[in-house]
């Protein structure tokens, strides 16, 4: 919708369009385009969206000169120099067309069509240009399929797993909350508009706030109460919150009884996990558990809020599991503000079956973890075909993904035909052979994919945009048409295509049409308001028992995939076997779980994401830079004496797998024995590499998730500080 007309500063006329944030972050801000004369000149928060409430982070500041920013790509590229080398030529739509139909035809001639991968993720979180959006082009040409994992799919395996497919506690009831636990994020810098509902709770409930993080972050300061826990250790944690609620008698019967599964098993489980064990393990005093279990289970309604950053380690998923049975033992689920939230994205009726068209796969077709992208890449995995041509789009795995220097070997491989879609020359990007203009948000229609909230949000293009720069959608269409496939799917305009990917008949759904959304903005789903709902009052979980499942019935049948993401399992007991009730997995890499190399690299690390990049989005726009600095190194004073490193000398983070560097900032916001780098960070305004040079490419035991926050590293001081 565009508002009302009004006079602008410069006094020519201001239209204001209705939009929503495309970034990959739970918030989806509402925002209102302001456009003079065709151009964007502002951007602002609608102060009307009930979560969002018209403010807009640092990562959005200065939207507007974003979509103008000098160094965005405006043309098609092709290569010219060494690969890597991010040198490239201005070429026309139809030639870069022509050479990706010649370069697959030839590849998919002499090796088949599974010699090509997409590669993507959620660098857009729309329905039409996110994540899913190249599926449907993909299956149909036959390519090797790419299972995204890189964010949240070892929490959603475990969360389906206990709870089901639900939203679980609303963000926005957690203003009637008494205790509130923020476990694992660090909410003001990834979830900033949820984060009054718990000032709001402590305000005028009295609500304790609790965080369990390694590190003190902006919200553990923010706290009554920081409990620094080791890395990959919470699952321990969980368990002994569980032996201690059942130990003090502190569980709701009634609510057990009626609404859960598996109690008797659970029970068994955490008997092995007493404080004192758990203190071991955790490095939280015995009695802070004994206090935190007695306060979270009598200070109803008690809400967790998890983190994604639960799941990084190898025993993320149970973790995930044990946290998730908290909420059904003490009966919090009774209650307005009480329960736990991973996302609640499971509630939006959205059509992921017609976005992806999974009846296009050949049957027999491989899938290959985009996590796994430099073994892939490299021989290490061994694949027939192999790869010979990569499409990226919605992504920067050189950046993002793990084991970065094996990722770039890949990449330089002369034989790999390399295809990037991209507002800028990435640290992916500069080892493409093609490079693709894409459109910016003020310049797209979407509705966008929300996992934080429980707004649908519709965002409107605002101006046109460059010449030559288009949608995904348009981008697959494309390429469809180039490949000859004639299906009547690529047919739809964008709108079209947005109507019918959802399920407007859906209960969520009721008193939500497009049309109303298009003069909105947004509107709330049909699922209860904030102050009302309690959507697990009296059980109706969306499980195979209808019960909360303490010990899970998917794992114990065996069968372990569920909605959106495949499971892949590493490092469990009996080559595969996954235990249907929570257990605590010890990292793969520790002081504790792994001493012999802890010898070599003493270290634990943790890769945040940033305060003012989304991801690596912003890592090369210069006011952001300004904000988050370097790429800097915390450490402990006690780690930094150990080693002679002082304030702000260059240091150099290493193991076995790679190695950056940068400026140290000691700090005892860190346990000793950790030290902290945030991700996203770009190549080229660093050392040259980044965090996720000592970041292993193994999986987690749920969901197949990464684990970056399961690596062991050592410091020193170098000599010759690198160019920074």
């Amino acid at each position: 919708m565009t508002l009302a007309p009004e006079a602008g500063a410069t006094g020519k006329e201001l239209k204001i369009i209705r939009g929503a944030c495309p970034h990959d972050c739970p918030d989806t801000c509402a925002m209102l385009y302001h456009v003079e004369d065709g151009k964007l000149v502002d951007v602002k928060g609608d102060p009307d969206h009930p979560m969002t409430k018209g403010g807009l982070c640092v990562k959005l500041k200065n939207f507007p000169e974003h979509h103008y920013q000098s160094d965005r790509l405006m043309h098609p590229m092709r290569r010219v120099g060494p690969k890597g080398s991010g040198e490239f030529e201005r070429i026309t739509w139809d030639e870069a067309l022509a050479e990706i139909k010649q370069r697959w035809t030839s590849i998919i001639d002499e090796y088949g069509s599974q010699a090509i991968m997409p590669h993507a993720y959620l660098g857009h979180q729309g329905v039409i240009n996110g994540l899913t959006s190249g599926d449907a082009f993909f299956n149909r040409l036959g390519s090797t399929v790419a299972e995204k994992t890189y964010c949240e799919s070892g929490s959603s395996t475990a969360w389906h797993m206990t709870v089901g497919g639900t939203g679980g506690l609303d963000v926005e009831s957690m203003a009637y909350s008494k205790y509130i636990i923020v476990w694992g994020m660090n909410m003001t810098s990834t979830n900033l508009h949820g984060w009054p509902f718990l000032l709001k709770a402590r305000k005028e409930n009295g609500a304790k706030i609790v965080v369990i993080d390694p590190v003190r972050t902006r919200t553990a300061r923010q706290a009554d109460w920081h409990i620094p826990i080791r890395p990959g250790t919470d699952g321990a944690l969980a368990l002994g919150l569980i032996h201690e609620i059942i130990a003090q008698g502190l569980t709701d019967t009634d609510y057990v009884e009626k609404y859960t599964v598996g109690y008797e098993e659970l029970a068994e489980r955490a008997l092995a996990y007493p404080p004192e064990r758990v203190s071991e393990i955790t490095g939280i005093p015995a009695e802070d558990i004994r206090t935190l279990a007695r306060e979270y289970a009598t200070s109803q309604p008690a809400a967790i809020r998890q983190g994604v950053a639960i799941e990084r380690s190898r025993g993320g998923g149970q973790a995930i599991r044990a946290i998730t049975c908290l909420p059904a033992l003490v009966g919090a689920w009774r209650h307005v503000g009480g329960g736990t939230m991973e996302m609640p994205i499971w509630e939006f009726p959205t059509l992921f079956d017609k976005i992806c068209m999974p009846q296009w796969i050949p049957e027999g077709t491989r899938v290959v973890n985009e996590l796994d992208l430099g073994k892939a890449l490299t021989g290490e995995m061994e694949l027939d075909p192999p790869l010979k041509s990569l499409f990226v789009y919605n992504s920067n795995p050189v950046s993002q993904g793990p084991a970065q220097t094996k990722t770039m070997q890949g990449l330089l491989r002369e034989d790999l035909f390399t295809v990037v879609s991209d507002h800028f020359i990435t640290d992916t990007a500069k080892y493409a052979d093609l490079v693709l203009p894409a459109t910016m948000q003020a310049e797209q229609l979407d509705i966008m994919v929300t996992w934080g909230h429980l707004y649908i949000m519709l965002n409107q293009p605002a101006i046109e945009p460059p010449e030559n720069c288009v949608p995904n959608s348009e981008l697959f269409r494309r390429l469809a048409k180039t490949m000859g496939f004639d299906d009547d799917y690529w047919d739809r305009t964008d709108e079209e295509m947005l109507i019918d990917f959802h399920d407007w008949d859906a209960p969520a759904l009721e008193g939500i049409t497009y049309e109303k959304l298009k003069e909105a903005g947004w509107m709330r789903l049909n699922v209860g308001t904030p102050e009302e709902r309690a959507p697990h009052a009296e059980g109706n979980f969306p499980t195979p028992s209808g019960k909360c499942e303490f010990k899970s019935s998917l794992a114990e049948g065996g069968n372990f995939v569920v909605p959106v993401w495949r499971s892949m399992y590493e490092g469990m007991q009996d080559g595969g076997y996954i235990d249907p009730v929570p257990d605590y997995l010890p990292p793969f890499e520790s002081p504790d779980s792994n001493p012999e190399l802890a010898l070599k690299y003493p270290l634990n690390i943790v890769s945040p994401k940033p305060h003012a990049f989304l991801n690596s989005q912003y890592g090369n726009a210069e006011d952001k830079q300004a904000a988050q600095g370097l790429q800097t190194v915390f450490i402990h004073p006690a780690d930094a004496a150990e080693r002679d490193i002082a304030e702000g000398e260059i240091v150099r983070v290493f193991n076995d797998r790679g190695a950056f560097s940068g400026p140290a900032t000691l700090h005892d916001a860190l346990m000793p024995g950790l030290i902290m780098a945030n991700v996203g960070h770009w190549q080229n305004k660093s050392s040259g590499s980044t965090v996720n040079s000592i970041t292993a490419d193994r999986h987690n035991t749920f969901g197949g998730a990464g684990v970056y926050s399961d690596n062991l590293v050592d410091v020193e001081k170098l000599a010759e500080p690198a160019s920074l």
